[in-house]
C-alpha cells in the first residue's frame, strides 16, 4: 500500500496525464461488455475529482462506484484493441485503484 503522499502524488499524476489526453473518438458512444465507455470515464472522472478536493476522504458512494469500475474495466480492458484506448483506460484503472485504497 502506498505511503499517503506518495498516493496523493501518483493519483495527481495519473489525473493531469488524464487530463491533458483527449477521450478515444472510436470509443465516443461505445460500449464494451455492455459497458458505456463514457460512462466510465466519467465515472472515474468524478470520484477522482472528489478524492483530491476532499482530501484523499471518499464517501462510501463514491468507494462503491471507485470499485465498481475497476470491475467493470477489468472486463472491458481486453476487448479494447487500440493502443491510445488501451493506454487511456488503463490509466482510468489505476485511479480508481487508487482512489478504493485507503491512504494512510
Amino acid at each position: 500500500m502506498p505511503e499517503a503522499s506518495d498516493h496523493r502524488t501518483a493519483l495527481t499524476d495519473l489525473w493531469r496525464a488524464h487530463m491533458a489526453s483527449p477521450f478515444p473518438p472510436g470509443l465516443r458512444g461505445a460500449e464494451r461488455a455492455g459497458i458505456d465507455m463514457v460512462l466510465l470515464d466519467a465515472s472515474i472522472a468524478g470520484c477522482v475529482s472528489s478524492w483530491l478536493n476532499h482530501a484523499g476522504s471518499p464517501d462510501t458512494r463514491r468507494l462503491e462506484i471507485a470499485e465498481r469500475c475497476v470491475l467493470e474495466l477489468d472486463q472491458v480492458l481486453p476487448l479494447l484493441t487500440g493502443t491510445e484506448e488501451i493506454e487511456y483506460f488503463r490509466r482510468l484503472r489505476r485511479m480508481a485503484a487508487l482512489v478504493s485504497l485507503p491512504e494512510n
